[in-house]
């Protein structure tokens, strides 16, 4: 790559996080940014290393990339993760800690730069190709995309590895070699230390041509976003559920196009054939009384009044209960839920000094609620709110005592009600918004 290709590619961008390894190929990235910020001060630099926890050289690898980031007067961020044993495998938990420390990194303003290259571009087809990917994965990874808030770009992914080789040589760069690359166990070091050298030495612009055939599968997906598009949007309600009736009559092609897009709209992941076909017969045209689910990736698929609805998978708090003494502070639930707050201004009473406050997430007794005549469990009362299944044993229940006085964003007892004037509110700060 020369300085005004770059310059070109990145345009009119100015502000850069840089996933910095310490590896060659992000070394050369950062060397060529930092040769463009030479020639434009209006280029704002800053990297990230992640520290994996995997390699036993992982702190000297930090020593390096603050040595060279000094040196070259770029600020850097040492994120260290942790991986999440989700049982997905080594390299997709480090890649799923890397990229969230990059989203909680990136500042207003900033476009997450990172360094793959042609030959990393192969290698990724490949292993798409492998598990049996249609265009949307045999396009492999895109140049530039939506990230977070802002946007992942690619900048030398046109670029082979011989090229790098030949910058960092040129300008006597220095450069981390991670030991696990040559561990041909994990599948992309496969391909990279045995497969695509023979090819590459057999058909010498292979990496060229895999990188164009990528860049046509992407043209496809991208030429069905532009044409599905309108489509999906009537198709989805304001919380992002999609309608199942306008899809009975449309092509199994045209119908697995929308779900895949639809379930990318929701961050998850990309499903097979076999989990698009289980979505629509095991959820979408489950018998009317039943409540359906199917599980992908920490999210969940489940049918509710007639609308298919993405959610991300919650262990139930049926048997949670929660104490909270002292109600003048926020209260922290389990599971990412969020926090409960007791704040003035609401309808609600202030707890009796006698009456020790709980949060749960069940009842079993009969409720009489404001808004409402007699009696009825709750269960019944999720049912006549249309509060859908999978959020009942999560909406924290506010208790004096054995009474329940509230549920959080939906419903107040009579037993539960301010006559005074000096009630409170309760707040439910969920993660996330």
């Amino acid at each position: 790559m020369t300085q005004p290709s770059l310059v070109q590619r990145l345009s009119p961008h100015r502000q850069f996080l840089v996933a910095f390894s310490g590896g060659l190929d992000s070394t050369v990235l950062l060397h060529q940014l930092v040769c463009w910020r030479q020639q434009d001060p209006s280029v704002v630099l800053r990297a990230i290393h992640i520290h994996h926890g995997i390699s036993a050289n992982a702190d000297s690898w930090v020593t390096h990339c603050q040595q060279v980031c000094e040196k070259w007067q770029v600020p850097l961020v040492v994120e260290r993760v942790q991986l999440a044993q989700s049982g997905a495998g080594l390299e997709a938990e480090a890649r799923q800690a890397r990229y969230q420390a990059f989203r909680e990194t990136l500042q207003a303003g900033e476009v997450l730069l990172t360094a793959q290259h042609q030959d990393d571009q192969s290698e990724t087809l490949l292993l798409a190709l492998k598990r049996g990917s249609g265009p949307a994965g045999l396009s492999a990874m895109p140049f530039d995309a939506p990230f977070a808030h802002t946007r992942l770009m690619r900048p030398l992914l046109h670029d082979s590895r011989e090229s790098l080789l030949s910058w960092a040589q040129k300008y006597a760069l220095t450069w981390i070699e991670d030991e696990s690359n040559q561990d041909d166990t994990y599948d992309r070091n496969f391909l990279r230390l045995r497969v695509l050298p023979q090819l590459n030495a057999r058909w010498p612009h292979f990496a060229h041509a895999v990188a164009r055939s990528a860049a046509l599968c992407g043209e496809q997906e991208q030429l069905l976003d532009e044409l599905l598009a309108d489509e999906l949007s009537r198709l989805q309600s304001d919380e992002g559920a999609l309608a199942i009736a306008p899809m009975v009559t449309m092509s199994a092609p045209k119908r697995a196009a929308i779900l895949r897009r639809w379930l990318s709209l929701h961050h998850a992941p990309m499903p097979s054939r076999e989990m698009l076909t289980r979505i629509w017969h095991e959820v979408a045209l489950a018998r009317e009384d039943a409540t359906p689910c199917v599980h992908s990736g920490g999210f969940e698929v489940r049918r509710f009044q007639q609308q298919l609805w993405c959610v991300k998978a919650l262990p139930g708090q049926t048997d949670t209960v929660l104490a909270w003494p002292d109600t003048t502070a926020s209260l922290s639930l389990p599971d990412n839920l969020g926090e409960l707050s007791l704040v003035t201004g609401g309808d609600i009473r202030a707890p009796h000094q006698d009456e020790a406050v709980t949060v749960r997430f069940n009842a079993t007794e009969k409720l009489h609620i404001v808004g409402r005549n007699g009696g009825r469990k709750l269960k019944k009362i999720w049912q006549e709110l249309g509060v859908p299944p999978w959020l009942r044993n999560n909406t924290p229940l506010l208790f004096y005592g054995e009474t329940l006085i509230a549920a959080a964003g939906y419903f107040v007892t009579h037993d539960g009600v301010c006559e005074d004037g000096n009630g409170v509110a309760l707040r439910w700060e969920k993660t996330g918004g």
